[in-house]
């Protein structure tokens, strides 16, 4: 059974909040790290920046080669 946009968007609500409380409790970091940290899955995690970004919470700072995430 194909699962309800109502699921979907609390799943990625969910993921949003998650991600929103590991950047406050340990800083800026780079996607990998949320993929590999957080119990959610990289399309969930790319989901939850997006909500997060349009929200105008989160900063994107390039380091090196890649990019940072961290909340404003």
């Amino acid at each position: 059974m194909a699962e309800s946009s109502e699921d979907t968007i609390a799943d990625i609500g969910n993921a949003a909040g998650e991600i929103w409380a590991f950047l406050n409790e340990n800083g800026a970091c780079s996607m990998s790290r949320l993929v590999k940290d957080l119990n959610v899955s990289r399309e969930l995690v790319l989901q939850g920046i997006g909500w997060l970004a349009r929200e105008n919470k989160l900063v994107f700072e390039k380091v090196g080669r890649g990019r940072t995430i961290g909340l404003k």
